[in-house]
């Protein structure tokens, strides 16, 4: 039996996915450019360097990839995945990109969906939106000491995901190939903004959170104090400046679709994440 590999599967998505797949009893390889742990589980693989492709893609007949993040050169790392895999006779790509990635042909990880869709293998392309996991995560430090979502986006409106039914989406589209050479955008069932998504989680946690909406000059130094690479800052900043404009207020029913029901909604979300809020 074939083996799936989860490139990423160290990650918010990732890590999930290779628990769904191997619940529902599939053989994955985690693929990590970290020093090996397992070798029964574990594959090393770099994707910056190449480092272990071709070893990573024995015996393997699906794959589930991204781009590693702080990187905007998608499709120079992401194209001779493609190419290997096609080479070893893997069966079939799910690739997560980004909602919107398709609206600029010329754009690094457009480049990356483009070579795998040529590519001969079958495929699945997933582009969700923001994650509502971002919370948690890369905006918790304004939350825990102020109080505050610090974002220069205004009062535009995000149809947030949840990154667990991302998981679910990618683990449903790697067991089946009733959705072959399809795309999907992913998001959450409703587009709400910042000062809603506050409201939700100070109800949640008891807390009093907020909204701020800031000068992009401000996010660019907290971004560049965090140590991100400058290229990157900048590509964040972009896309930040797209949510600002409207371009992530759409929703569609993929999520419906792929899994049989709604997407998990912000207040879930909210309530599983509680703990996440609450200063030590």
């Amino acid at each position: 039996m074939s083996s799936t590999l989860v490139i990423g599967a160290n990650g918010t998505v990732g890590s999930e996915i290779v628990r769904l797949l191997r619940a529902a009893g599939h053989t994955v390889l985690k693929a990590t450019s970290r020093p090996v742990t397992d070798p029964v589980t574990e594959v090393h693989l770099n994707l910056v360097t190449g480092a272990g492709l071709d070893t990573a893609l024995k015996g393997v007949g699906k794959v589930f990839m991204l781009a590693p993040p702080g990187y905007t050169n998608q499709d120079e790392l992401l194209n001779p995945v493609i190419d290997a895999a096609k080479a070893h006779g893997v069966q079939k790509i799910v690739l997560m990109t980004a909602m919107g990635a398709n609206a600029d042909e010329n754009a690094p990880i457009r480049k990356a969906e483009l070579h795998l869709e040529r590519s001969g293998l079958a495929y699945n392309i997933i582009r969700p939106n923001w994650f509502m996991q971002n919370f948690n995560t890369f905006w918790i430090q304004g939350i825990l000491e102020h109080g505050k979502i610090f974002l220069p986006v205004g009062t535009a409106k995000g149809s947030f995901i949840d990154a667990r039914d991302i998981s679910a989406v990618a683990a449903r589209l790697l067991s089946t190939d009733d959705f072959n050479q399809r795309d999907f955008d992913l998001t959450g069932g409703v587009a709400l903004d910042h000062d809603a998504v506050a409201a939700i989680l100070s109800k949640v946690t008891g807390q009093t959170i907020t909204f701020q909406d800031i000068p992009e000059g401000d996010m660019r130094s907290a971004l560049l104090q965090a140590g991100l690479p400058p290229a990157y800052a900048e590509f964040l900043l972009l896309i930040l400046g797209f949510f600002k404009l409207g371009y992530s207020e759409r929703t569609t029913d993929a999520v419906q679709t792929l899994l049989g029901r709604p997407p998990i909604t912000l207040e879930q979300y909210a309530a599983d994440y509680c703990g996440a809020w609450v200063k030590a």
